[in-house]
């Protein structure tokens, strides 16, 4: 469906402002989409990235630092995050050995298991891509997104 119809906007002052508009809508609805498919799973879009990042790392663990640094959104709070997934058992934390100002976190096993269900959730909204684009224009998109973010 176009932006226009979406939101009830006739026009746009240029398609500059119909691309950031877009943008921001399109992030907006695939972000709720997401919230909704992991909020039976009793985690949100962050924890879940959370559990990705510390899936690829295993088994090494990894800092707070690390996360931070390799999270989708760069404004939410790692270390809070992570607090939250030890009190549900799905991440555990550690002093590093040589370091005691660093804890180095690690997923748990229940953590794996959680994490390969909320990720065949997440298969399910991915598919949106291949059931609405052709490879080429997902390679397309992809391209035009790095080059937008420069």
């Amino acid at each position: 469906m176009r932006i226009e119809d979406e939101i009830k906007q006739k026009s746009f002052a240029n398609e500059y402002v119909k691309a950031h508009v877009n943008i921001l809508f399109t992030s907006s609805w695939l972000s709720y989409a997401t919230t909704q498919e992991l909020k039976s799973l009793g985690i949100s879009a962050h924890q879940f990235n959370i559990l990705r990042i510390l899936r690829g790392m295993h088994p090494t663990p990894g800092s707070i630092k690390e996360l931070t640094e390799r999270m989708i959104d760069k404004t939410s709070n790692a270390s809070r995050l992570v607090d939250k997934l030890i009190s549900k058992n799905l991440v555990l934390k550690a002093k590093c050995d040589h370091d005691n100002r660093r804890a180095e976190v690690i997923i748990s096993n229940e953590g794996l298991e959680l994490l390969k269900i909320a990720s065949e959730r997440m298969d399910g909204l991915v598919e949106i891509f291949s059931n609405r684009l052709s490879n080429s224009e997902v390679v397309t998109l992809n391209e035009l997104l790095d080059k937008f973010r420069g």
